[in-house]
């Protein structure tokens, strides 16, 4: 039976209609009888977020009948591209074209998805946007936009048969803006979970979250992530436990470091009988207005893994499929060297990381950071 998809752009944070929405679809009807509240209006992102680098839109697209949707980062005027893959299971698009073997140099977007393998299609509605537009790679008398994508798996999150498709991309893409993004349960973070370690009735709520910095010298360096990781998402800063997996009582924090340590339990790829999620995997973009090669950005998402990994535990498993872009703008044409734009990376996607989980919305069995913040007093 066809299903019939019902979308809404976003900008700015969640509505309240889309609280009804997915109430009237029985995805957060029992949250709701339990006094939570859907809606959520986010606080600007840190710094404004990715869209701070020049030459940066972003949209967001959230489907109503289950939480699912997809981000687009446009770079419309193109922006030299790189991609690090360091999961064990990803889901992608056009990840060859990155290679800085091979011959183009420019992406003009970036699509991030839930949907798992499904999701990818959303790309082709961001491919029919930018075409209608004349906007891609000239071969000859022909515009072929170049856009690049990720997955995560969210498939058990209120239905697998909803999922993101050609017009959920295209939407996105056309609700694109220069503003600072709306983060938190929206877009490609709508259904991404974490710390489910101990299956996903432990789990809490993930999100998509973006930070960014601007240095006096006009540098600036952002990243936006969606986090939906197996693992526990931990603050660099102090070493504690955010969001992950919780307690037998659902109160506290289980902290994935002591349980694996203890042999209390195995990554899901490693459980013998199954008992693990498999919904994993964090995606995200990291971007620059400096001057960079192919290369240059290539080394810029290597490093830019080192926050993913200060801020997830554990990270890179067999059973994620975290990948993380790289665009560079090219608008700061002074020499703003490579390590110290690396080192920015890597914090900006820590930063992101940890505002994804801050600001998601719960859903009845995964509860969000302030949901929890509240059951503990």
């Amino acid at each position: 039976m066809a299903v019939r998809m019902r979308l809404r752009p976003e900008s700015a944070g969640p509505s309240v209609a889309r609280g009804v929405a997915l109430a009237a679809a029985g995805v957060v009807g029992g949250f709701l009888a339990a006094g939570g509240c859907v809606a959520q209006e986010t606080a600007d992102s840190a710094g404004g977020g990715i869209t701070a680098v020049e030459g940066l839109a972003l949209g967001h697209f959230t489907l109503e009948e289950r939480p699912t949707g997809c981000t687009v980062v446009l770079a419309e005027d193109g922006a030299v591209a790189g991609v690090d893959v360091r999961g064990g299971a990803p889901g992608t698009r056009e990840i060859a074209l990155l290679d800085p073997v091979n011959s183009v140099q420019e992406a003009h977007a970036i699509v991030l998805s839930g949907g798992s393998a499904f999701g990818l299609d959303a790309a082709s509605g961001v491919v029919r946007y930018l075409e209608e537009r004349g906007i891609g790679y000239r071969a000859g008398d022909h515009v072929v936009p170049i856009v690049a994508a990720a997955i995560l798996f969210d498939l058990g999150i209120g239905g697998g048969s909803v999922r993101p498709g050609s017009e959920c991309g295209y939407e996105a893409a056309r609700a694109a803006s220069t503003a600072a993004p709306a983060e938190g349960s929206i877009g490609a973070g709508a259904g991404a979970t974490v710390g489910k370690l101990r299956g996903r009735g432990r789990a809490m709520k993930g999100g998509i979250g973006t930070a960014s910095i601007t240095l006096e010298d006009g540098l600036t360096v952002a990243a936006v992530v969606a986090v939906n990781a197996v693992g526990d998402v931990i603050d660099p800063a102090t070493g504690q436990v955010v969001a992950g997996v919780r307690t037998e009582d659902g109160t506290g924090f289980a902290d994935a470091r002591a349980l694996l340590r203890e042999g209390a339990v195995r990554p899901p790829d490693d459980a013998p009988d199954g008992n693990g999620s498999v919904e994993n995997t964090t995606i995200g973009v990291v971007a620059t207005n400096a001057t960079l090669t192919k290369a240059e950005i290539t080394k810029i998402a290597q490093m830019a893994h080192d926050g993913l990994a200060r801020a997830i535990y554990p990270a890179h498993t067999p059973s994620d499929g975290d990948t993380l872009f790289g665009l560079a703008t090219g608008t700061h044409t002074d020499d703003a060297g490579l390590a110290r734009i690396g080192a920015l990376a890597a914090d900006m996607v820590a930063e992101a990381i940890l505002r994804a989980v801050r600001t998601a919305t719960g859903l009845p069995g995964l509860p969000s950071v302030s949901d929890l913040a509240d059951t503990r007093g």
